[in-house]
């Protein structure tokens, strides 16, 4: 059993970790937002995308509420009229204005937030700091609140790619990258084998982690195989020529009203022009990257693409289990969000892809594990009530930042969504 004195010690050590991470991420947040121009910080084109002002906000407001409010001793809200403006979805807090009407807001101005987020970072500094007061379940709450800006970074960089991808004018987020020459071939369809048995899934370590992560359980799987890389562009174009969007026995039927009420024929930022497809980048319209993986596309259109190759999407649990099989640690070199090319890239050296590039579409539900209990309080809607009517995507994307992904991460959207960095792999039943 661990004396007083060694607790105590362990929290500090645990705190000054926390601060180091807390000034990384909140810095990395800004530096994101960097190249936006004063017009972008407000736009809302669909419900979906927030402003980044919202996000710089909200991002600031989740640790104002949760850990300087309760928490710290005489601490006064920067504006008490924040709670209603940058709330997302706690009942529990109170009201808040409507999703659909963040990007109605002139004011607070850009200023008026990086001015909010500097008040906000001092005082949770200066609370960090103070002697005696803080314990190991504020320290977790500050903890759940870096990772929480760690997804708006990545939700964030979502957003202005369509905040300025849907623009006719297509401007560049940032300056053009060189980048090596392409494989000059077509890649070849290569399947791994998996053998049947049991497996177990889930998270149950000692580092920070989603309640929806747990709890670590065993799953039971048939052999499969699965392709050892990503579906590239070029071979998501042999779909759309061999009109796979006007075949509905490809599709799943709401996929097929999808697909026909929103007049939808082709990946989210691809256009047809000059004889020729280009794709919307951050860093502007470009020609189609042949082999570039493909993204930007919903559930419906990965399914509808699987059943075209007669094929079929991993589970998440197959997906879990081939990553732990063939990796012990995410691998380096994997395209996350710190590789700065903030879109995927082509495969290099045989990599399997399994991490970074884009966030792989499951057949999986997103339901909760055996197990699966939702905290008390405000926190305890962060995951669970949101698990209906959505897909499971596994591996993380070029806009993950590298220390937030896990083996066990979960990510979710409702089977139409494509503005996030969304790709497929291919599986199938071994006989």
């Amino acid at each position: 059993m661990k004396t007083g004195t060694q607790i105590q010690e362990n929290i500090k050590t645990n705190i000054s970790e926390i601060i180091n991470l807390f000034l990384k991420v909140r810095k990395q947040t800004n530096d994101i937002c960097h190249p936006l121009l004063i017009e972008d910080y407000t736009i809302q084109p669909i419900i979906d995308v927030s402003p980044p002002k919202w996000h710089l906000a909200h991002t600031t407001w989740f640790f104002e509420n949760f850990v300087l409010i309760p928490s710290k001793k005489n601490y006064r809200a920067f504006n008490p009229g924040y709670n209603y403006l940058f709330n997302s979805y706690y009942e529990s807090v109170g009201e808040r204005i409507l999703r659909a009407n963040r990007g109605y807001l002139s004011r607070p101005t850009i200023e008026d937030i990086y001015n909010y987020r500097m008040y906000v970072n001092e005082n949770l500094l200066d609370f960090l700091n103070s002697n005696g007061l803080i314990t190991t379940k504020i320290l977790k709450i500050i903890e759940l609140g870096i990772n929480h800006e760690q997804q708006h970074q990545e939700l964030l960089l979502m957003d202005i790619k369509y905040i300025l991808g849907t623009n006719p004018l297509f401007p560049a987020f940032l300056n053009s990258e060189n980048t090596n020459e392409h494989p000059p071939e077509k890649p070849i369809e290569n399947y791994l084998d998996m053998a049947e048995g049991i497996y177990e899934i889930g998270y149950s370590g000692n580092e920070f982690s989603y309640d929806n992560e747990k709890e670590k359980h065993k799953v039971y799987l048939n052999s499969f195989r699965y392709l050892d890389r990503l579906i590239t562009n070029q071979e998501y174009l042999e779909f759309i020529e061999a009109k796979g969007y006007e075949d509905f026995s490809f599709w799943l039927q709401e996929g097929w009203e999808w697909i026909k009420l929103n007049n939808i024929t082709s990946p989210l930022y691809w256009h047809y022009s000059q004889k020729q497809w280009h794709y919307y980048t951050l860093r502007g319209l470009k020609p189609l990257g042949y082999h570039d993986p493909v993204t930007h596309v919903s559930y419906y259109e990965a399914d509808a693409f699987a059943k075209w190759k007669n094929k079929r999407l991993l589970t998440e649990f197959e997906w879990e289990v081939v990553a732990k099989e063939l990796y012990k640690v995410i691998p380096e070199n994997a395209n996350f969000l710190e590789e700065g090319h903030y879109a995927p890239v082509p495969r290099k050296n045989y990599s399997t892809q399994l991490f970074g590039d884009v966030w792989e579409w499951t057949s999986s539900a997103y339901l909760p594990y055996p197990g699966f209990k939702i905290a008390q309080g405000a926190l305890g809607e962060y995951n669970g009530k949101f698990m209906i009517n959505q897909m499971i995507l596994r591996g993380g994307s070029c806009a993950t930042p590298k220390n937030h992904i896990r083996f066990s991460y979960r990510n979710f959207f409702h089977p139409d969504k494509r503005w996030q960095f969304s790709g497929i792999r291919l599986a199938e039943n071994l006989k």
